[in-house]
């Protein structure tokens, strides 16, 4: 399938498609639970993929109770993402590729991130990309954040190309909510979530990496 529109600019969504931080978050989530005596469940994890931090903070509550340890917990969970950024994450595979061709025809790109820019810095700062976007939207840069279009929104307006015209890509599927209701054409790039039927649905094309996202760019 190709894509309805040439896309004016690309949006990319950061953690678990242009980083490999989703399993770093979710060993991390796993460790700072056991560590005082309880266990996260796969769909609870799941459900938090894409969401700013304070909509994962209330699924907690609601799914562990109100005397959950949520400052601790959180605490915790830095402690050992932290360990894994100082490491260095992953770049998840053809992000290289896909910026240079995107700066082959000079298209303009930006991150739409449900994460914080201190998160941006430790996440991609060992890759050395930050640089290659024009702009880095991150929380606390737009009112709602995803599976509202917020994000996506303020990126396009960042970037000064209607959201019609932009191409957003994700892995989650508040992501592709977000997207998809922003307006954009939106290529999902499923990391540790599968494609449903209602991502099917809303999206231009299920890819398998962004290898397949730039060669689907050079047919057009």
């Amino acid at each position: 399938m190709s894509l309805p529109r040439t896309p004016m600019a690309v949006v990319f969504d950061m953690d678990g498609l242009l980083c490999d931080t989703e399993v770093v978050y979710r060993d991390a989530m796993t460790a700072a639970l056991a560590e005082q005596g309880y266990e996260v469940s796969a769909p609870l994890f799941q459900s938090m993929i894409g969401l700013p931090g304070p909509a994962g903070d209330q699924k907690m509550v609601d799914h562990f109770g109100p005397d959950f340890p949520l400052e601790r917990f959180n605490a915790r969970v830095m402690v050992h993402v932290d360990a894994a950024c100082e490491a260095g994450i992953a770049l998840k595979a053809g992000v290289l590729e896909l910026l240079d061709h995107l700066d082959e025809l000079a298209v303009p790109r930006a991150i739409a991130t449900s994460s914080s820019h201190r998160a941006v810095q430790a996440h991609l700062g060992h890759s050395g990309i930050i640089p290659r976007f024009d702009a880095i939207l991150a929380r606390g840069d737009y009112a709602r954040g995803k599976p509202n279009p917020d994000p996506f929104l303020a990126a396009a307006s960042r970037l000064g190309v209607a959201p019609q015209l932009c191409l957003a890509l994700e892995d989650s599927h508040n992501g592709v909510r977000a997207a998809a209701s922003a307006g954009m054409m939106t290529i999902m790039v499923p990391d540790l979530l599968d494609a449903t039927e209602e991502m099917h649905g809303l999206c231009v094309r299920i890819a398998r990496d962004l290898h397949e996202v730039e060669a689907l760019l050079r047919t057009l």
